[in-house]
């Protein structure tokens, strides 16, 4: 039986297929977003079957969009945005109409959304429109600004769902963080596609495989990769994921954009799940934006924290937020560099990035601002194989055996991700009890290890690579390291991109045998014109002094 494609949208690899009963299921839903899309919304079909392999500049080029709806979703943040629309220079309306062209438009090209709320979010920023005619001011600080929000997390009247059709449910209310996010005037108009079973570094699901805006053949990342995908072609300026291995992280380095996975339980968790996630019984998962600039990360923040979330999650920990504004006192910022964990040896234009940094900060005229020296992360061998355990309790058999039972496929990175765990099978209370301990050991280790190198923040790689050849995604320990001891990271873009040529350093010995396998996963792809991203982390519950360091780096190192 032929593979039924999602409607709209380039797919160059195909995924595995399901039962016929199954693809029948999916092939309606497929239908049922294609039928909403206007005809002129829609790319050429000759432009969708033979794509170039760079579609990042055709959301610009494609006259879908009018000049002032490129100017709208081009040249403005979330706080620009915000600040656009207090001042009445462009309606709520206005700029609910242009990125709801424009996400589109990116979901033609990369895959990258579940749902679009277009009927929704028009009707929304016309009471909008409506308020601020009437009252002369705008509702609150977010007041239209367009917000995407990934696929499970509840919006009410829309469906989520865990990145399976077994798993789709349709939410009745807002979770507390888009409950938030409303109130402040935010727009919703869009969900954004992530993995199979949420636990991958690829966007896979139901709905289609998320594409790499910069270089299709590569993967956008996961779990957040429908966003990371969108903001990248800037059908979005800001949106929310979640991280409990990278999925905040490793997306917005792949596609060049700014991620923040805070420590867990600083942000609001409530009901982001329909069902709950044995994984978090060990590893504990964050939450976060995903944007295009530092200062939105910092607002984003500072209005979660003003919003007071934790009178109604006790589970949440009260800590005011001074962002930007953090003093780190009159001493200098010391920053580690990281050049490899110890593990695998990073491809080579992330070694490029890391120098490019290292060269700005280790620059004499800064030094009376920071201090730099090379840091190794602790165990990150051991890192990776326990967490590999921790995340499946049950062996993976649970949702393994959703996905037989409803006749989806399990897609190849399903396979690979419980592989680990899958020969012990479901275990018991102790032997989970005694993985905690195991972790709650690491995590005092990795911290008398961090406290030995006398280091503030750090400074390396996001992942292996830049991005990886779609269903390839088969290491995180650049970032799962940092969930498995609760460490808050940001992501940031560098300018650089990937060149044609570059190779591996003649004297490179590998590491380990990950590391020999991710050469030749570099060796098998061309990655050129992929984005270079770099990561920034602090110990844990030091999210305000990680966004205080952020403040001095950002200067020298030029970033937006």
């Amino acid at each position: 039986m032929a593979s039924a494609e999602p409607p709209l949208c380039i797919q160059i690899k195909p995924m595995r297929e399901g039962t016929l009963e199954f693809e029948a299921k999916r092939a309606v839903l497929l239908q049922s977003f294609h039928d909403k899309v206007p005809p002129e919304y829609r790319l050429p079909q000759d432009l969708l079957t033979n794509p170039p392999n760079d579609v990042s500049d055709i959301p610009r080029s494609c006259g879908i969009l009018s000049d002032w709806e490129i100017e709208i979703t081009e040249n403005y943040d979330a706080v620009g945005l915000a600040e656009t629309i207090a001042s009445r220079k462009y309606t709520a309306l206005a700029v609910t109409t242009a990125f709801l062209k424009r996400s589109i438009v990116a979901h033609q090209l990369t895959c990258c959304l579940t749902q679009w709320l277009a009927d929704e979010a028009i009707a929304h920023a016309t009471q909008l429109d409506s308020y601020m005619a009437e009252h002369g001011k705008p509702i609150g600080p977010l007041h239209g600004v367009p917000i995407s929000i990934k696929d499970h997390i509840p919006i009410a009247g829309t469906f989520s769902s865990q990145g399976s059709l077994a798993s789709l449910v349709k939410d009745n209310k807002d979770c507390q963080m888009v409950s938030i996010l409303r109130s402040l005037g935010a727009v919703f108009y869009c969900k954004t596609n992530q993995p199979q079973t949420l636990m991958h570094l690829e966007s896979d699901s139901h709905w289609g495989r998320v594409l790499n805006p910069f270089n299709i053949k590569l993967s956008a990342g996961g779990s957040t990769g429908g966003e990371a995908a969108l903001i990248a072609m800037r059908g979005s300026v800001l949106g929310v994921g979640t991280d409990i291995g990278g999925s905040i992280r490793g997306p917005a380095a792949f596609c060049g954009i700014y991620g923040f996975k805070a420590t867990s339980y600083t942000l609001p968790m409530e009901r982001l799940l329909a069902a709950p996630f044995a994984a978090e019984l060990n590893v504990l998962c964050s939450t976060g934006p995903m944007c295009t600039s530092i200062r939105d990360m910092d607002m984003f923040m500072r209005l979660m924290a003003d919003a007071k979330p934790y009178l109604l999650d006790p589970r949440l920990v009260p800590i005011p937020w001074t962002g930007l504004q953090t003093s780190l006192g009159r001493r200098r910022l010391k920053v580690g560099i990281i050049k490899n964990d110890g593990f695998i040896e990073p491809q080579p234009p992330v070694k490029r990035a890391i120098k490019w940094a290292s060269d700005l900060l280790s620059n004499p005229k800064h030094a009376d601002l920071l201090e730099v020296k090379s840091f190794t992360p602790f165990a990150a061998a051991t890192a990776w194989s326990k967490i590999q355990r921790f995340y499946w309790p049950d062996g993976g058999s649970l949702v393994k055996s959703a996905l037989l039972s409803s006749g989806e496929p399990i897609q190849p990175l399903s396979d690979r991700i419980w592989q680990e765990a899958e020969p012990a099978g479901m275990l018991t209370a102790e032997s989970v009890n005694n993985f905690r301990r195991e972790r709650d050991e690491f995590r005092l280790e990795f911290a008398r290890a961090w406290e030995e190198q006398d280091v503030d923040v750090v400074i390396g790689p996001a992942f292996v690579g830049p991005a990886c050849a779609h269903d390839t995604a088969f290491y995180w320990t650049y970032t799962s390291l940092y969930n498995l001891v609760d460490y808050p990271g940001v992501v940031v873009p560098t300018p650089l991109r990937v060149e044609s040529g570059e190779q591996y350093d003649p004297g490179y010995t590998p590491l380990s045998e990950a590391c020999r396998a991710v050469r030749r996963l570099w060796e098998s792809e061309n990655f050129e014109g992929a984005p270079l991203a770099l990561q920034v982390v602090a110990r844990k519950y030091h999210d305000n002094q990680l966004f205080g360091a952020l403040g001095v780096l950002k200067d020298v190192l030029g970033l937006p």
